[in-house]
């Protein structure tokens, strides 16, 4: 018996790429988001306004990952506001931190550009914005 190929094309976002940058964010939704809500609920008086900007970044990271995993052009348009929000982010906390070391009384995910996790948050929204630049968005039937 032979069988036909699936007309229908895989779409772009769901490819091997497209699956390790939605791990990705996911891995960083989950590391944010558990350590934003340790801190926020042992300590929010020592630095509320550095564990309520990692909450933020949770929030991001687990909205792009969400957006990366569903098709459509609304989802390809919420996965590029939270890559673009997640940029303007990091580079604004970043750029903060190094300028003003003791800005906040302790480290947020985006403080340093991302150097307590490796500078992943740095490059994470390059890499989210690349991709989406290369993949359309695809449409509902």
């Amino acid at each position: 018996m032979v069988s036909t190929p699936d007309p229908r094309p895989v779409p772009a976002r769901r490819r091997a790429v497209g699956q390790v940058l939605i791990a990705a964010y996911a891995v960083f939704a989950v590391a944010a988001g558990a350590r934003a809500g340790a801190q926020i609920a042992t300590k929010l008086d020592q630095a509320p306004v550095a564990y309520l900007l990692s909450a933020v970044a949770a929030v991001v990271y687990l909205v792009a990952t969400l957006a990366f995993r569903r098709p459509g052009r609304r989802a390809f348009h919420v996965a590029l506001a939270a890559c673009v929000f997640e940029l303007v982010g990091v580079l604004a906390v970043g750029t903060a931190t190094v300028l003003d070391p003791g800005l906040f009384a302790d480290d947020t995910v985006w403080s340093h550009y991302g150097q307590g996790y490796g500078f992943v948050p740095l490059v994470l929204p390059f890499v989210g914005l690349a991709w989406l630049r290369h993949v359309e968005p695809e449409t509902r039937p």
